[in-house]
């Protein structure tokens, strides 16, 4: 459909598009019950205010939305930082969004951005978002869209990934190597395809070594302390892991808290291997085996490919689907004297 205008208001309801502009800003010159009307058919079609007409007249506000589910995660502000950088060539300024993991939040962001905020939208999904209405809603406004790293594999546009599957499997096969038998996966979500792969990854590589144990699959919260509550439960088991791959970066500290107050040893006791790219991944103690993603360069991709949709008239954005491989760096929380 159309986008919803103060004329299309105004015929529909035969009035001014002055009153319809003064109703809905609730203004006193409108009588309550004209302004229920207003309101009502606003609601009903869906109409988004657009406080950006002057820059929308030319179709440019120069300003481009990503959304990021956090940025303590390092891997996302290195994704920025090339973000940035091509923003920066192009002349146009960066909005940072954050869902917090939070999916009404997502909603209610990508709603916003339908009046005419941005120009262009790079995102990446939350940890809860298994519904895609209000993705498809933003491309109805035709406002392109790009996803890098959480993607969602339903949209009919560009998305920039790295070989989750693969580097799953080398991580839990580097595992297997080091004499692992009974191998965790730590995941934050069942509904992204980021988790699903490298799930996927891990589950392939223990049953190609015949791994007699199995999949061992937990999923983590939002909640430290939590996390860490839950994971000393499991590492005092009988049949506690012997190694552990975090699938995203912040549940690296809870695996090193658990096994610290439970006075476990990393590498001896369990080994751990996280999806990380903690420039300190080095000198923590042990240091961190890691798979490291090429966080920038994914970032600078998913922005050249957006810039190209906003420059280019015939741009598809569909086509533009790459996938960056990831590198499995091996330290101390896995071998002994790394």
């Amino acid at each position: 459909m159309d986008n919803i205008t103060i004329k299309m208001l105004a015929k529909e309801l035969n009035l001014s598009t002055a009153a319809i502009s003064k109703a809905l800003r609730d203004s006193h010159e409108i009588s309550t019950p004209t302004k229920q009307r207003v309101q009502e058919l606003a609601s009903r079609l869906n109409y988004i205010p657009n406080a950006y007409a002057g820059s929308l007249r030319i179709r440019k506000s120069k300003t481009i939305a990503v959304v990021l589910p956090e940025v303590a995660d390092s891997f996302f502000s290195q994704a920025i930082n090339g973000i940035e950088a091509i923003a920066e060539e192009r002349g146009y300024h960066v909005l940072i969004y954050l869902t917090h993991e939070n999916f009404s939040r997502e909603e209610a962001i990508l709603k916003d951005f339908q009046s005419g905020r941005v120009d262009g939208v790079l995102m990446s999904l939350t940890a809860e978002t298994a519904s895609y209405k209000h993705i498809n809603d933003l491309s109805s406004r035709n406002i392109p869209l790009v996803f890098f790293d959480r993607v969602c594999e339903e949209a009919n546009t560009a998305k920039i990934t790295t070989n989750d599957l693969e580097s799953s499997y080398k991580a839990t096969q580097h595992l297997v190597d080091c004499g692992c038998r009974n191998i965790a996966l730590l995941s934050i979500s069942d509904c992204l395809s980021i988790s699903n792969k490298r799930k996927e990854g891990y589950e392939k590589a223990l049953a190609d070594n015949r791994v007699p144990q199995g999949p061992l699959n937990i999923f983590c919260g939002n909640d430290p302390a939590k996390n860490v509550a839950a994971l000393k439960t499991i590492l005092q088991k009988k049949d506690r892991p012997d190694g552990v791959i975090a699938s995203v970066e912040k549940l690296t500290t809870d695996v090193y808290l658990a096994c610290k107050e439970l006075g476990l040893s990393i590498p001896g006791d369990m080994k751990v291997v996280s999806f990380s790219n903690l420039s300190s991944a080095s000198i923590l103690n042990p240091s961190l085996t890691t798979v490291t993603q090429p966080a920038y360069e994914m970032g600078k991709t998913a922005a050249i490919i957006l810039f190209k949709s906003l420059e280019k008239k015939n741009f598809v954005l569909h086509d533009e689907c790459l996938t960056l491989p990831s590198e499995l760096i091996v330290r101390g929380s896995t071998v002994a004297g790394k």
